[in-house]
C-alpha cells in the first residue's frame, strides 16, 4: 500500500470530484454536490461534526459525483483541520462547538466523525434536534451510551447510518450470500483476525497548556478534566481508556460486521478475554476475546474468536496455508471453510468448491451506490430502513465490540444479560457500562 494520503489530499480529492458535477454553484451555506440545474429540496444539507483525519475520508466519499449532499457547515474544536477544510467550503459556516451547528434550522442531517468518548453526545444532539445522522464507529463510547442512542434514533425515526463502508460492498453480499446458503454446512466457530495495533506502552506525557489553536476542553467534551497531553491527539486518543477502545474498537466493527450479518448473531450470552493484565488507563497490546452466542431460532450456537495485533489461531492458518492472510475472517463449517477480508473471499478446500455453483441471493440487499450515497438518499426519501446499517443494526454491532472490552477490563468472564443491559452477578461492571461524567453533564 502506498502512503496515507493527508487530511489536505482528501479535501482536495472533494474539490475535484464536485467540480465534476458542477459544484462550484453553491446553494445558501455553500457545499457540495449542488449544480445550478438541481432543485435545492433534491440536497441534502449536512453539517460535518470533526473535519480532520477520518472525517476528512467522509467527506470525499460525500463529495463523490452523483451524492446529492450540499455540505453547509463544518465544526472541529482544532482550528487548523478548520481552517483546511474551509479552503474548500469558504460558504459553509464554522464552529467549534458542534450545539451550535446543530442548532442551524437548515441543517437536515449530521455527520459524526470525532473521537469515540463524544459519539453519543453529539449524536443524541442532532437526534433530538430531527436531525438524520451518520456517526463513525463503534457507535458510542459506553455501553449505555449505545442502547440509548440506537432507541432514541427508533423513537424519533430518523434516519441513521453507522460508519461501516465494507458493509455496503460486493464482497459483503457475496459472502453473506454463501453462508446464508448451506455452502459450508452449519458453522460453528468463526475467527477473527486482525495485524493492527493501538496501545500505550507508559503514562501520557503533559505539556503545559495544548496548542493554541486546539479548544481542548471541547475536545475532551463529558470526560472529567484532565492535563493535556500531546500523547491523547490528535490520532493516539485509541489508544487510552478515557477516550477509545484500543484495537477492538479502532477494527472490530469492520470485520465483526461480516459475521454478525451472516449468521445473524444478535447479542451473546458469554464473553471472556485473554491478554496482558488490565490497567485502568491504557489499553493492551493485544487482545483475544472468545464471545458464545446462543442458538437463534434454527440457527446452531455459535463461538466467535476475536484476535488482534497479530494474533491467529495458528493451527488453523498452518493447516489451511492461510499465512499470507495478515487480516481476515475465517468461518468454519461443517462441509468447509470460508475466509474472507474486507474485500475478497476464498471457500475452501478450493478443489472441493471450484465447480460449486453461486448461491442464490441471499439476502435482500440490492446492490449499493455507496455507504455515505445510501444513507444521503434515504435521508432524502425520508426512509430509516433505506441506510443498511442503521442503528438498529449498528448498535447491537457496537455493543459486542465493547463487551470484548468490558471482559478484559473486568479479567474475568461475564455473562451477559442483554435486556436489562447488564453483567449478572458482576457489579463491578457497573461503573464500566454506565460512565460518570464531568459535573453536571448528563446524557
Amino acid at each position: 500500500m502506498g502512503a496515507r494520503p493527508s487530511r489536505r489530499d482528501l479535501l482536495r480529492g472533494v474539490a475535484s470530484s464536485a467540480a465534476i458535477v458542477g459544484a462550484a454553484a453553491l446553494v445558501e451555506g455553500g457545499g457540495c454536490g449542488s449544480t445550478p440545474q438541481r432543485p435545492k429540496k433534491s440536497l441534502l444539507n449536512v453539517g460535518i461534526v470533526g473535519v480532520g483525519n477520518r472525517g476528512s475520508f467522509n467527506i470525499l466519499e460525500m463529495g463523490k459525483e452523483n451524492c446529492p449532499a450540499n455540505i453547509v457547515a463544518l465544526c472541529d474544536v482544532d482550528d487548523q483541520f478548520l481552517a483546511d477544510a474551509a479552503q474548500f467550503f469558504p460558504q459553509a459556516g464554522r464552529y467549534n462547538d458542534y450545539h451550535e451547528l446543530i442548532a442551524r434550522p437548515d441543517i437536515d442531517a449530521v455527520l459524526v466523525a470525532t473521537p469515540d468518548h463524544t459519539h453519543a453526545w453529539a449524536t443524541l444532539a442532532a437526534l433530538r434536534a430531527g436531525k438524520h445522522v451518520y456517526c463513525e464507529k463503534p457507535l458510542a463510547h459506553s455501553l449505555e451510551e449505545i442502547r440509548l442512542v440506537t432507541q432514541t434514533a427508533r423513537q424519533l425515526n430518523r434516519v441513521t447510518q453507522l460508519g461501516t463502508q465494507s458493509h455496503d460492498s460486493a464482497n459483503y453480499r457475496k459472502v453473506v450470500d454463501w453462508i446464508r446458503s448451506g455452502a459450508i454446512g452449519t458453522v460453528s466457530d468463526v475467527h477473527v483476525f486482525v495485524d493492527k495495533a493501538w496501545f500505550a506502552d507508559g503514562p501520557p506525557k503533559h505539556a503545559d497548556r495544548p496548542p493554541p489553536l486546539l479548544h481542548y476542553d471541547l475536545w475532551l467534551g463529558p470526560t472529567p478534566p484532565r492535563p493535556y497531553s500531546p500523547d491523547y491527539l490528535p490520532a493516539s486518543w485509541r489508544r487510552w481508556w478515557a477516550f477509545g477502545e484500543g484495537t477492538l474498537g479502532d477494527m472490530g466493527c469492520h470485520f465483526m460486521d461480516i459475521p454478525f450479518g451472516a449468521l445473524e448473531l444478535g447479542s451473546p450470552a458469554a464473553v471472556r478475554a485473554e491478554g496482558p493484565p488490565a490497567d485502568p488507563e491504557r489499553c493492551p497490546r493485544w487482545l483475544i476475546v472468545h464471545y458464545e452466542f446462543p442458538a437463534r431460532g434454527s440457527r446452531p450456537p455459535v463461538t466467535l474468536h476475536w484476535y488482534d495485533s497479530g494474533k491467529r489461531p495458528d493451527k488453523l492458518i498452518q493447516d489451511l496455508k492461510l499465512k499470507h492472510w495478515h487480516s481476515g475472517i475465517l468461518f468454519v463449517g461443517s462441509e468447509g471453510w470460508l475466509v474472507c477480508d474486507l474485500e475478497r473471499h476464498v471457500l475452501l478446500p478450493e478443489e472441493k468448491f471450484k465447480n460449486h455453483p453461486p448461491p442464490p441471493a441471499a439476502t435482500t440487499a440490492p446492490a449499493s451506490p455507496g455507504h455515505h450515497h445510501q444513507w444521503v438518499q434515504a435521508c432524502l426519501d425520508e426512509n430509516p430502513g433505506g441506510a443498511s446499517a442503521n442503528f438498529d443494526y449498528g448498535g447491537p454491532l457496537s455493543e459486542i465490540v465493547l463487551l470484548g472490552c468490558l471482559a478484559h477490563r473486568l479479567g474475568k468472564p461475564i455473562e451477559w444479560d442483554a435486556a436489562k443491559l447488564a453483567a449478572a452477578n458482576t457489579p463491578e461492571a457497573e461503573p464500566l457500562i454506565h460512565l460518570t461524567y464531568r459535573s453536571g453533564v448528563h446524557l
